[in-house]
């Protein structure tokens, strides 16, 4: 009896539940069924609240109500994290009521819903620029708010991704013996992100690119090729003399400086 007596009253608590959704959505009456939606929201029981506030959609437009349904439409979707939906209509909430309370709200919730959908970094990352361009766009529209830390983090995530997509890139290219193209390729990637965190292994990438290129380089060009690497040693040991890459970036370095001794002996055809 102890048993059975719990599951009654779920029973009962779930029929009662059902007929009052059931009412809710068979009501012509406006108001009880926004206030019926709103209960379902904020339990929150979207499955229930979302079809209520649909229907409103239709129902209160051009009323006082078309507001706050909309409000809440958004966040249900929001709640239900279908980022793609919630990023839509959030954004469409602060285009058509632009001085409501919640624009501020809104707008923020829509740049995070284009945040949430950023993939991996190995992935395509304009989803990552536009969540980037989103957060910023919402900083200038709303100088004063409280949120500027939570977006500037936000955007400093996003960048992040971006910096290592660009820096695995171009690692790409010495992991497949593009010397010529790793070593164009990481300079090109020092020139876009000055402080990375990859910097010291970007500039040693250089030197071991620099220097397997001097190292199987025609003859025409190696003495061009090996200056080239011993340049980059001297920026790569000028930058981090502590380093714990620098006993193998020297080893490198006397590679180089070997091959030079030896184009230096060689008489000039």
């Amino acid at each position: 009896m102890r048993k059975v007596l719990p599951l009654l009253v779920a029973a009962v608590a779930l029929l009662a539940s059902c007929s009052e959704f059931s009412k809710a959505v068979k009501s012509t009456d406006v108001q009880y069924k926004y206030r019926m939606a709103v209960k379902y929201f904020e339990k929150p029981d979207y499955d229930r609240a979302m079809p209520l506030l649909e229907e409103l959609l239709s129902l209160t437009r051009g009323d006082t109500l078309y507001e706050p349904v909309s409000y809440y439409y958004a966040k249900g979707y929001f709640g239900m994290k279908d980022y793609i939906l919630a990023g839509y209509y959030l954004g469409n909430f602060t285009k058509t009521f632009r001085n409501s309370v919640h624009a501020e709200e809104c707008a923020f919730l829509s740049a995070y819903c284009s945040y949430k959908q950023s993939p991996e970094y190995e992935l395509d990352q304009a989803d990552t620029k536009t969540a980037i361009d989103k957060l910023q766009l919402f900083m200038v529209r709303f100088p004063e708010t409280q949120l500027k830390d939570s977006c500037n983090n936000l955007i400093d995530e996003l960048r992040l991704k971006l910096e290592k997509k660009d820096y695995f890139g171009a690692k790409q290219y010495l992991r497949t013996r593009y010397y010529a193209s790793a070593s164009d390729a990481m300079q090109g990637f020092l020139r876009k992100w000055p402080n990375s965190t990859y910097r010291e292994d970007a500039l040693f990438s250089i030197l071991q690119a620099d220097h397997d290129l001097a190292m199987n380089s025609v003859e025409a060009k190696k003495a061009e090729r090996v200056e080239a690497g011993i340049r980059s040693f001297n920026t790569f040991a000028d930058a981090f003399p502590n380093s714990t890459r620098l006993s193998m970036a020297k080893v490198l370095l006397k590679d180089l400086q070997a091959q030079q001794e030896i184009l230096q002996r060689t008489p000039t055809p």
